[in-house]
């Protein structure tokens, strides 16, 4: 489990992370989100002890990163897939790692195969692409089999074969029990994969909740009833529009998304009316729509239409 407490990093007169208090816990994906410069790469660096906080505590397993024995063993991190020496192979890469972490030597050929680049293993790293380089870093974060893993970024540059790998990778390594952090601003993705939510916004926690629960609770979470005659399709839509604070969208094939409403209250509509229902359920927004709701007044880079 990670543990933050109070956690806190400021640079001068700039709070970068402000009073951060959660618990990552084992067993599932925490997705962590937030706009550009909301703190989520100088959170992750203080949990891994390259930033000191300058109030709080970051703890792994109830210890500061600082004081683990062999911290590769214990926790795997991929933050910057390029820091490495780009005149070293990939192998060698990963063997020094190892050697200065007690791993042992058939770990480094194990993972070069799990991540797919057994075949590339004698290759210097400099001239790899940017999938690659995703690819080894993952190798390096999965090296010691820890229980903690941390991921930033970790499908950037990655093909669809490969964005579909790192999903399978981190669910499996979740349903093992371990800890795993996943940071991304690929929404789409990060629905499919993360179990809970971690939103941060101007260094403040904004929700920490399940996926299910942040869908749900968003404004833009609407129904959706299918009807299968016309007639009737148009007398519930106009219906609901004459109610205020209902908006009430096509959705093909003789449905409509209706929002402001509940199940029940289009329901109960639908029976008053007389009209045949073939479908009707709540139909949670995308994460992108939830997202953007959440982080509306935090975003640190605005932008604006440009005129012709």
């Amino acid at each position: 489990m990670i543990t933050l407490r109070g956690l806190t990093k400021r640079y001068g007169d700039t709070t970068a992370v402000d009073g951060l208090t959660l618990d990552v816990e084992s067993g599932r994906v925490t997705g962590f989100l937030g706009p550009n410069g909301a703190g989520k790469s100088t959170t992750m660096r203080m949990i891994l002890g390259l930033d000191h906080p300058s109030a709080g505590t970051a703890h792994i397993d109830g210890k500061p990163y600082a004081s683990l024995r062999h911290p590769v063993r214990e926790v795997g991190a991929l933050l910057d897939a390029k820091a490495l020496h780009p005149a070293r192979t990939a192998r060698n890469h990963l063997l020094a790692m190892a050697r200065s972490n007690g791993v042992p030597t058939r770990r480094v050929d194990e993972v070069l195969a799990a991540v797919g680049l057994a075949s590339v293993a004698r290759k210097r790293a400099g001239g790899f692409s940017l999938g690659m380089f995703q690819r080894l870093g993952i190798a390096g974060a999965l090296l010691g089999d820890p229980r903690v893993l941390i991921f930033d970024e970790p499908i950037n540059g990655l093909d669809l074969d490969g964005v579909r790998w790192v999903r399978g990778l981190v669910r499996s390594l979740a349903a093992e029990g371990r800890t795993v952090l996943l940071s991304s601003h690929l929404m789409s993705e990060m629905q499919l994969t993360a179990d809970r939510l971690v939103v941060i916004g101007r260094g403040r926690l904004l929700a920490d909740k399940p996926m299910a629960d942040m869908l749900a609770e968003s404004s833009r979470a609407a129904v959706r009833a299918h009807l299968p005659r016309p007639d009737d399709l148009r007398l519930l839509t106009d219906r609901l529009r004459a109610r205020p604070g209902v908006e009430v969208a096509p959705a093909g094939d003789g449905a409509i998304h209706v929002r402001g409403a509940t199940v029940a209250e289009v329901g109960d509509l639908a029976h008053e009316l007389g009209v045949r229902l073939h479908g009707l359920h709540a139909a949670g927004a995308s994460l992108e729509e939830a997202y953007l709701e959440l982080t509306a007044d935090s975003v640190e880079y605005g932008t604006k239409e440009v005129g012709a």
